[in-house]
This record gives structure tokens, C-alpha cells and sequence, in this order.
């Protein structure tokens, strides 16, 4: 018996209609009947009780059709696992902050589940120093992280991307009309920071002097609420583009100048044992 003309049973089976069955194998219905006179003659049994509207199966019919589900889902598993090496389930999990760049992760990890079903794939969101905090705990195995980072302390691959930092302002600002934002732009203007350490540090570096000359009223760790604060009038934000839909709201994004970018970095911890879905997701991460 031929895996082919088991399909065309278990077609008819599902279908309960020969003319039915045919239209979806795309096959006449005269050579549909003769697939499956054939198999009944093959396996010495009457498999169909042919009905003025369905078909009924018999006995063995219904025996072949059990058992046929299975040997074929059997074959295509099989097939899945010789084509892709191996078979990988498991989970990984990974930790990122707010960036943009996460599309860029999400299309890896789009086309690793569709070679992979049985992988799992948990996300967890937070600044740079609650990731790097979970990765040496061991809770995440892999962080995605905005430079600078201490990369002499992990494994990593540079993403083919860039964060540009900016000031997220109401449009009615005094500053929104503004095609760029220069150091002495945000004197004197009441702003909410990144938490992060490094950030500030780079922002500090960009700003030419310690960020104590500036009127920063507060920090944020992620931005949506900083945001908030933002549409309110309460203050101005430093921040990466990408991260506040601005179109339809009264809130505008406007770059520094000079340009200020950060490189986004995927870290995992060196000393660290990859399971064979971390080691699958770094080869993907290759690609890139």
C-alpha cells in the first residue's frame, strides 16, 4: 500500500463523498474509484458502504482509517525531522528593553518557531540593568541590550542596527518646531531620563558636562509612562526613537544633534551551557 493512495482514503474518509473527495485531491472521480477498488483488492477487504448521499465504512474501514492518521502523522514527523536535522523543543527566554530593534528579533524568531513548532520562546521586558540583572541570575538566556554594555563580561552578536536618541515633547512645545535638538536646547527645560546608567553616561558625553546642569525632574526605566507625563506637559523626554508611536497623538520626536545612536547588542553569558534551542537561535542570529 502507497502512502499516496492512503492519503486518498483518509480523504474520503473525512469528506464522506468520493466527487467530493476528488475535487480536493484535484484527481478525476473515475481514478479516485479505482485507487480505492485497488486498495480494497490489495488488502482482501470491503473498506466503504456506499450510501445514495455518503459513504459509511466498514468495520476494517474504520480500523485502516484509525490507524492511518497515525502512520501518516508518524511520516511527516519523520520527514520534519530528517529535513531539520534534528528535532528542538524545549524554550528559551529573552530579555530586552525598549527598542525597535526587537522587529529584527521577532523576524528570528518568526522563522525559527516555523522550522521549530515545538520551541517555546518567552520574552521579558525591562531596561538594560533589570536584564543583565536577570542573565547572571540565570533567569533569561539571552539579553537584548543597547551599547554601551561591558561585552568583555558575555558572548554577543552586534545587530545590523541603531537607536537614535531624541527629546519626545508635546507639539505645542516651545522646542517642536525644532528639525534637531542641540545641547543648549534642553537648558533650562524640565526632563525625565533614562535610569539606565550607561544611557546617561551617553547622554552625558553628547550633552558635553555632567547632566546636573540640566533640569532633570525625574527618571523613567520604561518610556510608555514617562510618555504620559510628556502628554501631560509635565516635562520633555530623552529618549530612542521608535519606542512612542507619535503619529496621531499630541506628542513629537525630535533628534539630537549632533547625531547621537547606540549599537544594539544580543549578549548571552560565556560560562553558560546552551540547551540546543539557545544553540539553534544563535545559528539564526548568524544569519542576520
Amino acid at each position: 500500500m502507497e502512502f499516496r493512495t492512503l492519503t486518498y482514503f483518509l480523504a474520503v474518509v473525512q469528506e464522506k463523498s468520493i466527487s467530493q473527495a476528488a475535487k480536493i485531491l484535484h484527481i478525476s472521480q473515475p481514478a479516485l474509484s479505482r485507487q480505492l477498488k485497488q486498495l480494497e483488492t490489495e488488502l482482501g477487504t470491503k473498506l466503504f458502504n456506499r450510501g445514495h448521499r455518503e459513504i459509511h465504512l466498514t468495520e476494517e474501514g474504520t480500523y485502516l482509517a484509525n490507524r492511518g492518521k497515525k502512520i501518516l502523522s508518524l511520516v511527516d514527523k519523520t520527514i520534519k525531522n530528517i529535513t531539520t536535522e534534528t528535532e528542538v523543543a524545549g524554550e528559551i527566554t529573552i530579555g530586552g528593553g525598549e527598542t525597535k530593534s526587537m522587529k529584527l528579533v521577532a523576524k528570528i524568531i518568526d522563522d525559527l518557531v516555523e522550522r521549530y513548532p515545538e520551541l517555546k520562546v518567552n520574552l521579558y521586558s525591562g531596561n538594560a540593568d533589570d536584564v543583565l540583572e536577570k542573565l547572571e541570575q540565570g533567569l533569561i538566556d539571552f539579553g537584548l541590550v543597547i551599547d554601551p554594555v561591558e561585552k568583555q563580561k558575555y558572548a554577543y552578536k552586534k545587530l545590523p542596527a541603531a537607536d537614535q536618541w531624541g527629546l519626545l515633547i508635546r507639539q505645542d512645545h516651545f522646542l517642536a518646531s525644532k528639525k534637531s535638538i542641540i545641547p543648549a536646547d534642553l537648558l533650562d527645560v524640565p526632563l525625565y531620563v533614562s535610569s539606565q546608567t550607561y544611557n546617561n553616561n551617553k547622554i552625558s558625553e553628547w550633552f558635553g558636562g555632567s547632566l546636573d546642569s540640566l533640569h532633570i525632574i525625574g527618571t523613567y526605566n520604561l518610556l510608555y509612562n514617562a510618555s504620559l507625563m510628556v502628554g501631560q506637559g509635565v516635562a520633555g523626554a530623552l529618549c530612542i526613537a521608535g519606542i512612542i508611536d507619535t503619529a496621531n497623538i499630541n506628542l513629537t520626536f525630535i533628534p539630537l544633534q549632533p547625531e547621537l545612536k547606540s549599537g544594539i547588542n544580543i549578549i548571552w553569558k560565556k560560562e553558560q551551557k546552551l540547551s540546543r534551542a539557545g544553540e539553534i537561535f544563535i545559528k539564526y542570529l548568524e544569519k542576520v
